[in-house]
C-alpha cells in the first residue's frame, strides 16, 4: 500500500467531494471495504481494466497532520494481459492510475516520484553504507 501526500497547502477533502465515486469513475464498481491504519478503504475486486485484478483506495487520516491518499493496486501478469489480447488496456492502466492520482493529489508523476525519492533520503530508519 503506497500513501500519496498533497500538493502543498491542498488538502485531498477539497479535490475529492465523495471518495466513492470518484474511485468508481476510475477503477470500477466498489464492492467492499478494507481496514488500513485505522482507516477505510474501498474495494474494487472487479476493475474495469482487465490488467488490474484488484484496487484498494481511499483516504488514511491522521490526527494533526494532513490525510493522504491510500492506493494499492494487483496487477495481472503482464504476459497474461497480452496472451488475451489486452495490449490496448495496458497502456491505458498507466494512464487511468496516474489520472487517479494527479487529479487526487494536484501531483503530477515526476512530483510524486522527486517526493518519493526525497523521502527515502531523509528516512532515518534506513541503513547508511549499504
Amino acid at each position: 500500500m503506497r500513501e500519496y501526500k498533497m500538493r502543498r497547502g491542498e488538502h485531498l477533502e477539497d479535490r475529492v467531494d465523495d471518495m466513492a465515486s470518484f474511485i468508481e469513475d476510475h477503477f470500477g464498481s466498489v464492492t467492499g471495504r478494507e481496514e488500513y491504519n485505522g482507516s477505510d478503504l474501498y474495494v474494487v475486486d472487479d476493475p474495469d481494466n482487465p490488467v488490474f485484478d484488484r484496487v484498494v483506495a481511499g483516504t488514511v487520516e491522521y490526527s494533526g497532520k494532513k490525510n493522504k491518499l491510500a492506493l494499492d493496486i494487483e496487477e495481472r501478469p503482464a504476459e497474461e494481459v497480452i496472451a488475451e489480447g489486452h495490449v490496448d488496456a495496458a497502456e491505458d492502466a498507466v494512464t487511468v492510475k496516474n489520472d487517479f492520482l494527479e487529479s487526487a493529489t494536484g501531483r503530477d508523476a515526476k512530483a510524486r516520484r522527486d517526493s518519493m525519492k526525497r523521502s527515502v533520503e531523509d528516512d532515518p530508519e534506513a541503513p547508511d553504507n549499504v
